[in-house]
This record gives C-alpha cells, sequence and structure tokens, in this order.
C-alpha cells in the first residue's frame, strides 16, 4: 500500500508528521483516530483529527495535498455516533400509526 507524509496541526499532535496510508483513490482517510493508552490503565483516550486540504491550486481550486486538524469532541465528524453523512432512506418514519394509504385503521 501506498503512504503519505502528512502535518498535523493542533493538539497534542501539533506540528508532527506522520506516514498515512492512502486509499484506493490515492487520498488520506477523512478522519484520523489516535488511541492514547492511560496511565492508570484504564481505556485509552481517542484523539480525533479530520482531513482538510492543505493548500489549493490557483486556477482550478483543486487541493494540493492534505493536512490533518485536531477535532474536538462536539465538532461534526468527530467520530460520535449520529454525525456525518444522512440518507433520505434511514429518516424515521414520520407518519403515526404506518401509511397514509392504511385501510385497517
Amino acid at each position: 500500500m501506498k503512504s503519505e507524509e502528512t502535518p498535523f496541526e493542533g493538539g497534542p499532535m501539533d506540528g508532527r508528521s506522520l506516514p498515512v496510508l492512502l486509499g484506493p483513490t490515492g487520498t488520506p482517510p477523512k478522519t484520523y483516530r489516535i488511541p492514547v493508552p492511560d496511565d492508570a490503565g484504564g481505556p485509552p483516550t481517542v484523539l480525533v483529527y479530520r482531513r482538510v486540504p492543505r493548500a489549493h491550486s490557483k486556477r482550478l481550486g483543486l487541493p494540493k495535498g492534505w493536512k490533518y486538524e485536531y477535532s474536538t469532541g462536539g465538532e461534526e465528524g468527530a467520530g460520535k455516533p449520529g454525525s456525518g453523512l444522512r440518507w433520505p432512506w434511514t429518516k424515521p418514519d414520520a407518519t403515526p400509526g404506518g401509511k397514509p394509504d392504511d385501510t385497517h385503521g
């Protein structure tokens, strides 16, 4: 697999650069989670970084590389359940009692 040196900004990893595996399209993953072990032996703390463009090209405005920015727990895409894309077919049924054409009551 191919990897790329990707810089990290903010949080405990500020200023560091790590080799990140690239996906089939040649881009790193949208979020990067780093588990940090607890000194007391408890569950590890997970640092969440999200991918942002490093710079944009002049003519077309395309990304010219990627970097990761520290994502706090309350931001979109921080790894909490229910965040991210919402598909129209996953919405709960808004009609009480079933379908509107239900003739059985």
